[in-house]
């Protein structure tokens, strides 16, 4: 199984980045960093069966790519096609507020050096990248219980839903605060990675530019093409311009253009993958639940469970060739992604084997 993009987690109040810490006692990794598991685990079985990313599992099919798209430049029409494909996928009513780029990690990095804030809130425990980004650009980055607490900073950071424990803000939630921050100068960004496997209204894309919100939303995680790199951003038209421009031209490649319009066009396969995603996460939590382990949230693209023997069995289940998400300030913790569709069976094995360990070593 190919490694998949990384993620990183942090909890903000301690300052730990994502890459630090153990977890067991052992080396800690992000999560698709396969090639650090396998040195880890020389004698693992083959093949590795990658959890430790939120990635769909079952890639949307690209079809053909024109020969066009790899031999020349794009040109800024074919990108703001996609952009206007883009506004209509997410319910953005104006598709200039909606910039395209390459990876919404790429978004992360360029905004802070945009918005320049000199106080940043992080809701939390979350996603890493956006603390480290604008602490980077000097900014006091601090970790938000709630979003009671947002007065005090220029910026605020939500993922919703949260990674990696799934937890939701309201949308009217969102929007209120998101109008308060920019009534003041300020800005809420709203990180909505993993938002496609979720209901659409529980998105705020929808009034985020008259409401002075930012939306981030990741293409890769949904349709299994993490490699394609493609994310967007809906925002007021004066951020929207602003990112453009920092981004600079040709900032896609004509292939993610020509596939990203595509499959986000293809309404039936999305909601084929929302029904099948569903239904694999409720076997995953049966798969968990039956091994011991405690379902702590998650979404339909990933599990968080916790167990009594955690830090023990991201080890055991390591050298089963099975790789997860540990979280080194929450060592109860585990992330579970979802398999590949011809590999449960292996993977209740190797579970099996890695559990049964755990519980002799005890």
């Amino acid at each position: 199984m190919t490694s998949r993009a990384p993620d990183g987690l942090e909890d903000q109040r301690d300052g730990v980045p994502a890459d630090a810490g153990a977890a067991g006692g052992a080396n800690y990794y992000h999560g698709g960093a396969l090639a650090a598991a396998r040195a880890r685990f020389p004698d693992a079985p083959q093949p590795w069966i990658d959890l430790s990313t939120g990635i769909n599992p079952v890639a949307y099919p690209v079809g053909s790519i024109s020969a066009d798209a790899w031999m020349r430049l794009p040109d800024s029409e074919d990108t703001a096609e996609l952009e206007r494909v883009a506004a209509d996928a997410y319910g953005a009513p104006d598709p200039a507020s909606v910039v395209a780029a390459p990876g919404a990690q790429a978004l992360i990095q360029v905004l802070p050096g945009l918005l320049r804030p000199r106080r940043v809130g992080v809701l939390g425990f979350t996603y890493a990248e956006h603390a480290r980004c604008f602490r980077r650009l000097g900014a006091d980055v601090v970790t938000l219980d709630s979003l009671d607490e947002a007065a005090a900073s220029d910026v605020v950071v939500v993922v919703n839903p949260n990674n990696p424990d799934g937890r939701l803000v309201p949308p009217a939630r969102l929007l209120e605060a998101g109008a308060r921050l920019a009534s003041q100068g300020g800005a809420l960004v709203v990180d909505e990675a993993f938002l496609d496997v979720l209901d659409p209204a529980l998105s705020v894309a929808d009034n985020a530019a008259d409401a002075g919100v930012i939306v981030l939303r990741s293409f890769g995680k949904f349709y299994g093409l993490a490699g394609l790199r493609l994310g967007f951003a809906i925002a007021p038209l004066r951020i929207a311009r602003a990112l453009r421009d920092a981004l600079g031209p040709w900032a896609l490649s004509g292939p993610a253009i020509q596939v990203g319009a595509r499959a986000l066009a293809d309404a039936a396969w999305l909601r084929d993958q929302r029904r099948r995603l569903a239904a694999d996460a409720a076997r995953m939590d049966a798969l968990l639940m039956g091994h011991g382990f405690r379902i702590v949230g998650g979404t339909p693209l990933f599990r968080l469970a916790e167990h009594d023997a955690s830090e023990r069995l991201f080890e055991l289940l390591g050298a089963q060739g099975v790789l997860v998400r540990p979280f080194p300030q929450r060592p109860a913790w585990l992330r579970f992604g979802l398999p590949e569709p011809d590999v449960w069976d292996l993977l209740h094995r190797r579970m099996e084997n890695a559990v049964r360990s755990a519980c002799n070593q005890s």
